[in-house]
């Protein structure tokens, strides 16, 4: 035999109130959650910058104990199969932003001896990424 409540009718379902006290526990749990997701994020973003500026310094390097100068763009590191294609900056979303930064000195020839990120924002630790 069923259960019938007061008017009758088979209770199924959830009422109205049950459901927004549900949504409404979902909604804080996501707001919780959010900032550490943000986080996340940019800390794979940051990883991802260190790998490539780490990668991009190796392969300046490699250039020069090749060649005696450094390269005079990146373009020239791909073209050369130094890397197999200039990679973006996980910040700016672009592979032209990159700063590049000129060799010292009047005897050293080429265009870059080191790289920094082109992103106007700080980091996690509170480092500017233009300044890695």
């Amino acid at each position: 035999m069923h259960m019938a409540n007061r008017t009758g009718r088979n209770q199924k379902g959830f009422t109205l109130i049950e459901m927004m006290i549900v949504i409404s526990l979902i909604g804080i749990l996501a707001t919780m959650a959010m900032p550490n997701f943000q986080k996340s994020v940019i800390g794979a973003r940051e990883t991802s910058l260190r790998r490539s500026l780490f990668v991009l310094r190796d392969v300046i390097d490699q250039y020069y104990a090749d060649h005696g100068k450094y390269p005079d763009s990146l373009e020239v590191l791909a073209q050369e199969k130094y890397i197999r294609e200039v990679p973006k900056d996980p910040f700016t979303f672009s592979a032209s932003t990159w700063i590049l930064i000129p060799p010292e000195g009047e005897d050293v020839e080429g265009g870059i001896y080191d790289i920094h990120s082109g992103a106007n924002l700080v980091s996690l630790e509170g480092v500017p990424y233009n300044e890695w």
